[in-house]
C-alpha cells in the first residue's frame, strides 16, 4: 500500500515543522479548523505575544482576541493557557526540551498528562516536531485505515494510534500518515470516494462498494 501511494504522490520526506511547544499550540488551534485558518491564527497569536510565557501570563480575554479567526477561541484560549501553565509547573518555563531525554512511550504519556491533550495531539508533537514514530490518527487516517482493512470494525480512534504506529514501523510512520491524509483529501472522500482513479483500488477491500 505504501509503495503504491508513494509511487502516486511521491515519498514524503520529514522535516521539522515547529519546535515542540509551538507544535503543541498549533495542533490545539487546528482542532475543528481549516488548515489555512490554523496557520493564520497561529501567526496572529505569535505576532501578538512574543513568547509562550507571555501567552501563559496574559488575561484569557487577550488570548481569545488573538485567536478569534480560527473559531472556538473561548474554548481553545483557556486550554492553551492551562497547557502552558502545566508545562511550566515542571520546568519553570513553557519548554518541552525534556522530551529529548524521554523514550517514545514516556514522551507520549507526559504529553497526554497535560490538560486537554489526547493521543492525536501528543502524536502530532512527537512526529512533526521531533520526527518520532508516533502516528496521529485524524479523520482521514481513521477512515482510510478502516476501508483498507488496516483496522478492525470495532477498533476505536484511541486504539488506532498505537496499532497503526506498530503496523507501519518506525521508518514508515511519517510517510503513512502523510500519504493517507493526502489520499483522503484528494481521492478517498468520506461520502463519494473516487475509486475509479484510486491507486489502491486493486488491493482495497472496500473498492467500488460505496
Amino acid at each position: 500500500m505504501l509503495e503504491l501511494l508513494d509511487a502516486h504522490y511521491g515519498r514524503p520526506q520529514w522535516e521539522p515543522r515547529y519546535a515542540p511547544v509551538d507544535e503543541l499550540v498549533y495542533t490545539v488551534l487546528s482542532q475543528n479548523t481549516a488548515d489555512v485558518n490554523t496557520a493564520r491564527t497561529f501567526a496572529a497569536l505569535s505576532a501578538r505575544f512574543p513568547t509562550w510565557r507571555a501567552v501563559r501570563d496574559a488575561p484569557v480575554e487577550e488570548v481569545v482576541a488573538a485567536i478569534s479567526l480560527g473559531g472556538l477561541a473561548t474554548t481553545k484560549a483557556p486550554r492553551i493557557k492551562q497547557i502552558l501553565a502545566a508545562i511550566s509547573s515542571r520546568t519553570g518555563e513553557p519548554d518541552l526540551s525534556e522530551l529529548d531525554e524521554m523514550d517514545d512511550g514516556q514522551a507520549l504519556r507526559y504529553l497526554q498528562s497535560l490538560p486537554g491533550v489526547g493521543p492525536k495531539t501528543a502524536a502530532c508533537v512527537l512526529m512533526f516536531a521531533l520526527g518520532r514514530p508516533a502516528m496521529p490518527v485524524d479523520t482521514h487516517v481513521y477512515r482510510l485505515a478502516r476501508r483498507l482493512g488496516l483496522l478492525g470494525p470495532k477498533t476505536t480512534v484511541e486504539q488506532a494510534h498505537g496499532l497503526l504506529t506498530e503496523l507501519a514501523g518506525p521508518e514508515n510512520v511519517y510517510s503513512l500518515h502523510v500519504d493517507l491524509v493526502t489520499h483522503g483529501r484528494r481521492v478517498c472522500h468520506a461520502r463519494r470516494p473516487e475509486c475509479s482513479r484510486c491507486p489502491l483500488a486493486q488491493i482495497c477491500p472496500s473498492a467500488y462498494s460505496f
